[in-house]
């Protein structure tokens, strides 16, 4: 077998499991360790080594950690290699510059593997302090069930927008009555029914009203139908 059927052999037998736990992002992963552990009886079965090179190059003003996995046949000699890159930050929270080295090369490392033999987990992160680090300064995905209160709180504006066809209006009433409930799904899906039973009451209310109007005025006609008006 030549070095590439070694390899196509090790690709289809490498089973690697997903051991590690991201608790951040709840989700397993597995670790460079992690594929090393798996490769290593197939490389003995299929006579052959791995050896994995770390390369320090300058991007620009950047650092990046250059990894190199290469497979050697050790009956022939042959070799197939994959190299991958991962950019050092320049600085992380509680990090120092050694530490920054060691996680990009471990990232480096993992993928430069991934690429050599295939392994179908490219999307996910490298470890939890890295995962944490990396994404320090962004906001954690949104609980549902505030997504769902913010997107009726939307609708309820809309409604009081409708309802009251003044856009000030709509908002004072929304100030007064709603604002401080938004983040409350349930208060939020009882406000629309609240608002249209208003609004029925109210243009119930309307031809008594412009009766009452026609007497005080001593007119015997209507200025035409009003819209009725939610008051805060």
């Amino acid at each position: 077998m030549s070095v590439l059927e070694k390899l196509g052999a090790i690709q289809c037998e490498l089973k690697a499991p997903k051991g590690q736990y991201n608790s951040f992002g709840k989700y397993k992963y597995r670790s460079c360790e992690d594929i090393l552990e798996a490769v290593k009886p197939l490389l003995v079965k299929h006579k052959c080594a791995l050896m994995i090179t770390d390369d320090l190059r300058m991007v620009g003003e950047r650092y990046y950690i250059s990894s190199t996995a290469t497979l050697y046949d050790t009956e022939d000699g042959g070799s197939v290699a994959n190299t991958a890159f991962a950019r050092e930050d320049e600085q992380k929270k509680g990090m120092d510059g050694s530490q920054i080295t060691g996680t990009a090369s471990s990232y480096a490392r993992k993928y430069a593997l991934n690429g050599l033999l295939l392994c179908d987990d490219t999307k996910d992160a490298d470890t939890d302090a890295y995962h944490e680090q990396t994404h320090a300064d962004k906001k954690p995905p949104e609980d549902p069930k505030v997504a769902a209160a913010v997107a009726k709180a939307n609708e309820v504006k809309k409604l009081l927008v409708k309802i009251s066809g003044d856009k000030a209006v709509a908002k004072q009433l929304w100030d007064e009555r709603y604002a401080k409930d938004k983040g409350d799904i349930v208060k939020m899906n009882a406000a629309p029914l609240e608002l249209q039973e208003k609004w029925k009451a109210e243009e119930e209310m309307q031809p008594e009203m412009q009766h009452d109007a026609r007497l005080r005025d001593g007119q015997g006609h209507s200025n035409g139908p009003s819209t009725p008006a939610l008051t805060p």
